[in-house]
């Protein structure tokens, strides 16, 4: 298989930050936030209303700095012997010879959402998308970050090759969860999506978590008024 090391696009997108949400872009008018959001927003939606609505930094956690740390080594050996290639020409070659690729950027300004994927698998036959987590627990926030890498590809390229969305035990080689990317899953994350545009502009409110375990081990506890300290 061979390695591409995808370093830009044919086609350019005219961004500006928004105003006054930090992280969210607007792209052909339409405000444009980053996929990982959607593991923040399945464990809790008033987290992302803090961090980017409000401006609160916190320290990044050790779990955090460690996950950092793997992406940077994996991505630094993957890029020794890897091809420099335009996107579009990696997914071009894939119809006929398999390639893959590290820390592949995704743009949708159709959907409004944009990151990048961890590993990409692509075959004459198919479509692999991997997101690296910790543990071996498909969460459904975690399930819809990889849902949402496919949606922004398939948007960007059309491609009529089946898609897969994956989870991978970071650090291994082990998918502990893998599924086809199909019209039913789609219109699912496509409303979740959709629902966080709604956070984003002001149409619905954030719902914080009510699982105290996740209140127990946030790091915005202290800054949140639906925190009950014990």
């Amino acid at each position: 298989m061979q390695q591409k090391n995808i370093t830009g696009f044919e086609k350019e997108y005219e961004t500006k930050d928004h105003p006054n949400i930090k992280g969210v872009q607007i792209i052909d008018g339409k405000n444009n936030f980053q996929i990982s959001w959607l593991n923040q927003q399945g464990y809790c939606e008033y987290q992302i209303y803090l961090e980017y609505m409000k401006g609160i930094e916190t320290p990044a956690t050790p779990e955090m700095t460690h996950g950092s740390d793997i992406h940077n080594q994996l991505e630094t050996i993957f890029k020794k012997d890897a091809t420099p290639s335009t996107f579009e020409e990696a997914v071009e070659v894939s119809k006929s010879e398999a390639s893959m690729s590290r820390e592949c950027f995704v743009i949708s300004p159709k959907y409004g959402i944009r990151g990048y994927i961890d590993e990409i698998w692509m075959t004459p036959e198919e479509i692999v998308i991997i997101d690296d987590k910790p543990g071996r627990t498909p969460y459904f926030s975690t399930m819809n970050q990889v849902r949402a890498y496919c949606l922004a590809f398939k948007d960007m390229t059309n491609d009529e090759r089946p898609i897969k969305a994956a989870l991978r035990e970071r650090g291994t080689s082990n998918l502990f969860w893998i599924e086809i990317f199909t019209e039913d899953v789609e219109k699912q994350i496509k409303f979740t999506i959709d629902r966080m545009h709604g956070l984003l502009e002001g149409s619905r409110p954030f719902v914080p978590t009510k699982n105290p375990n996740k209140c127990r081990s946030c790091r915005y506890k202290r800054y949140c008024e639906h925190y009950k300290h014990e």
